[in-house]
């Protein structure tokens, strides 16, 4: 892999910063205790760490409402302890990802302090402002994604600003050069204090339309949807003129050597492949939300990887995504006997995967009392909050669970004393064991890690079967979605020709016999060809 980029061979592991490790008892995360938790990823087998915001912000938004682009939030720490934290990652050759948050800042933020002063502000069209509608209302029928208008009236100057999330998130103007010069800047502040990357935030609302013409209505729209759904987004995101600023980026971040440009776009697949751009000039991992939004069987998780396969441009790389800060934990949504399979899906198939904090000690829903809620989310659109897939990392079977000798600021699962890192770690069967095995797996074989991909045929409707393979290795992947024992018995023979690499069942004998082979109840397996 000596002539692989390190991001098409690596792992990305999501670190939520307020909920990864307290270090000074406030029940809150900080950049001291990421560090303090290096040696863990070391440990894992990961090779990125990217971190969610912690940025200076007032917090409307948890970090995502950024007041300061070149600094440290007080509640996470210093600018000297972020150093720290890159010197100490690079030490154990882990890279480090940052979250960019280009599409807005906090009204705190001063730009927007100077934008919304007067309306000849040199400022002012650093954001977006409008005249109201004749009716007087809002400029048009933009929807915020958290709910209610997206347009807020300004009393002191008469008009609306945009911001497609919380009021108190106002949208740059990324149509003027003086905006896209200064969050150039951003970037080269933190590439030059050795930063490996960048996750830019909800990438592909960047641009608008130059009219602001209103969004049609979206005919698949049903009671109990989010707001945003009401309306099919062709206006308000998703335009043609991205391409030219993600162009931009990629310049700034050309100079620095292989660093990592990872947009989030929560798009259909034909849109998400669009963004590698043309001649691979997008973001080098448009991600690939798309098994998060998947039916969990596996028919439709087979059709999508062949689909997404299929519509990559030539030369495109890869990703999965399967959990993050935004969307229910795995284990919620797939149920802890399948937690594992989940876990052998995202670290087989071709391209780099993102894992998100937790997910590999099984954390799932976390209920969240109602005056625990934190969520701006929430509170707007309630049975919308993202809480409970925020909770605090469970270390150990000590109070607090080794997150903070202070009270957490979201609650602990109720199996916090037996489900923790240092419980599983010593445990050959835990769920924590299994992702090691499958990180440490993927750096064994270049078949797992850059190799190829094939779907194999199979006629049984609860297997997902596939191969990866490279010019040395061939490795046979089978899937078990049910409940119950599966027979495979149309993808090859299996008896002398493959032996068992690893099974999510520990119990599973490595030599095979038959060719029929059977699948126990919730069993992943993978196989070797010819290995012994």
């Amino acid at each position: 892999m000596a002539d692989t980029v390190w991001w098409k061979s690596g792992t990305v592991y999501q670190v939520y910063p307020r909920s990864f490790q307290d270090s000074d008892g406030d029940g809150i995360g900080d950049l001291r205790g990421i560090t303090r938790r290096l040696d863990y990823l070391a440990w894992l087998g990961v090779d990125a760490v990217w971190i969610s915001p912690f940025y200076p912000s007032p917090m409307a938004d948890f970090g995502y409402d950024v007041a300061d682009y070149c600094g440290v939030d007080p509640l996470f720490g210093t600018l000297e302890d972020f150093d720290a934290l890159v010197a100490e990652a690079h030490f154990r050759r882990l890279k480090v990802i940052l979250d960019f948050v280009p599409n807005h800042t906090s009204i705190a933020h001063p730009w927007f302090v100077d934008s919304r002063a007067s309306r000849t502000s040199p400022k002012r069209n650093w954001y977006i402002w409008r005249d109201p509608a004749p009716d007087g209302g809002p400029p048009n029928n933009w929807i915020s994604n958290f709910g209610g208008p997206a347009w807020s009236r300004d009393a002191a100057t008469g008009q609306y600003y945009y911001h497609a999330f919380l009021r108190e998130q106002p949208d740059l103007n990324w149509r003027n050069p003086e905006v896209r010069a200064a969050m150039h800047d951003v970037l080269r502040f933190w590439l030059d204090r050795g930063v490996d990357g960048f996750r830019v935030d909800v990438i592909w609302h960047l641009m608008k339309d130059e009219g602001f013409r209103d969004n049609p209505a979206n005919p698949g729209f049903t009671s109990g949807q989010a707001e945003i759904n009401r309306f099919t987004q062709v206006y308000s995101a998703d335009r043609p003129e991205i391409f030219d600023v993600i162009a931009e980026m990629r310049a700034v971040l050309a100079p620095y050597g292989d660093r990592v440009l990872i947009g989030e776009i929560y798009l259909p697949v034909e849109r998400l492949v669009a963004y590698y751009g043309a001649d691979l000039a997008g973001v080098d991992l448009p991600f690939n939300f798309q098994l998060i939004q998947t039916p969990w069987n596996a028919r439709s998780v087979a059709e999508l990887v062949v689909a997404y396969e299929d519509a990559l441009p030539p030369g495109g790389w890869p990703n999965w995504v399967l959990g993050n800060h935004d969307q229910p934990r795995i284990a919620a949504r797939v149920g802890a006997a399948q937690a594992s399979i989940a876990a052998m899906l995202l670290l087989t198939l071709r391209g780099t995967p993102t894992l998100y904090y937790g997910d590999e000690i099984g954390l799932a829903h976390v209920p969240i009392p109602p005056d625990r809620v934190q969520d701006p989310w929430e509170r707007n659109e309630p049975g919308h909050g993202r809480d409970p897939e925020r909770t605090p990392m469970q270390w150990d079977d000590s109070p607090n669970a080794g997150f903070s000798v202070g009270e957490p600021w979201l609650p602990l699962s109720a199996d916090a004393v037996a489900r923790n890192v240092e419980l599983q770690c010593d445990d050959a069967r835990s769920l924590l064991t299994l992702y090691r095995r499958l990180l440490r797996l993927r750096r064994d074989y270049t078949a797992l890690s850059t190799g190829g991909f094939r779907s194999l045929p199979s006629s049984n409707a609860f297997v997902f079967a596939y191969e990866r393979h490279d010019a040395d290795t061939t490795l046979r992947i089978l899937l078990n979605f049910s409940a119950s024992p599966q027979t495979v018995s149309d993808t090859g023979a299996y008896g002398g020709a493959w032996t068992v690499l690893l099974s999510t069942h520990t119990d599973r004998a490595s030599s095979l016999h038959a060719n029929d082979l059977v699948l126990e109840a919730n069993e992943g397996l993978m196989l070797i060809r010819g290995w012994s």
